[in-house]
């Protein structure tokens, strides 16, 4: 495809960042959302780009967007997530979460609890709760994967299959049209799921670029969680299995873009 020098920038943008946002890059070269929202559809189009909630990914096969961007990518939206995770979630439970941007501050928002058992595969999180006397964290055994500090592996799952808790916090890296759970990593999968099957009550926290996104390998489907938190869902049929599957669907931000 042919493209104009605001597109070759934005793709350069993009690669460095892992995804860009079209507010920024309206006001980065000075033109309205609309003219870099066209830009962002045509290059989606042409498949240079991934289209998401508010801007666009870079595109990298089978590879997750890096770490860093991730965590960086609807940093407000996420807290809103946790908090509302964190708010169901009383005192003297115990819980699993796993690994992800968006479970991570679900971490941050459970700070304030007491007596808390935490067992987690996800090295940030216990770094970040290790600290609050109040709070127990166990570390599930692995390897441990160098980009984002999540342990995954045969061992992971033996050690998670030792417990049975009362709730589950998990993160995907994208939700499929017909309610697919879906992630890039095989062996975080076979954590998630045994995760998953050792939880009485299972809370999915997702924003919504989850619904624009897509991953080769499948955890579950949606029918398997018991609460969705997420910004706004903007899969109608989504929001059709939850009602029917009786799902609570919890929306921190409803308002259209």
């Amino acid at each position: 495809m042919h493209l104009s020098s605001r597109q070759t920038d934005i793709m350069r943008i993009a690669k460095q960042q892992g995804r860009v946002l079209v507010d920024e890059l309206a006001a980065r070269f000075a033109v309205s959302p609309q003219t870099i929202r066209k830009d962002l559809n045509d290059l989606c189009d042409g498949r240079a780009l991934i289209r998401m909630h508010g801007g666009a990914l870079f595109p990298s096969g089978n590879e997750n967007v890096r770490y860093e961007a991730r965590r960086s990518m609807a940093a407000a939206e996420k807290q809103a997530i946790g908090r509302a995770a964190a708010s169901i979630i009383p005192d003297q439970s115990s819980l699993f979460i796993n690994i992800g941007t968006t479970t991570e501050a679900v971490g941050d928002a459970l700070v304030d609890h007491r007596e808390l058992m935490v067992i987690t595969n996800n090295i940030n999180v216990a770094n970040r709760l290790r600290v609050f006397p109040l709070i127990e964290v166990v570390i599930a055994g692995g390897v441990v994967r160098g980009s984002d500090g999540g342990i995954v592996g045969e061992a992971a799952v033996d050690f998670i299959r030792q417990f049975k808790v009362d709730f589950a916090v998990i993160g995907v890296s994208a939700i499929d049209e017909d309610g697919a759970l879906l992630d890039f990593d095989f062996r975080e999968v076979k954590v998630a799921q045994a995760i998953i099957e050792n939880a009485r009550h299972v809370i999915l926290v997702s924003d919504a670029s989850k619904f624009d996104r897509t991953a080769p390998v499948r955890i579950g489907h949606i029918s398997q969680v018991h609460t969705f938190i997420t910004d706004r869902c903007t899969s109608e049929n989504v929001r059709g299995v939850c009602a029917a599957q009786d799902i609570r669907l919890i929306e921190t931000n409803s308002r259209p873009e």
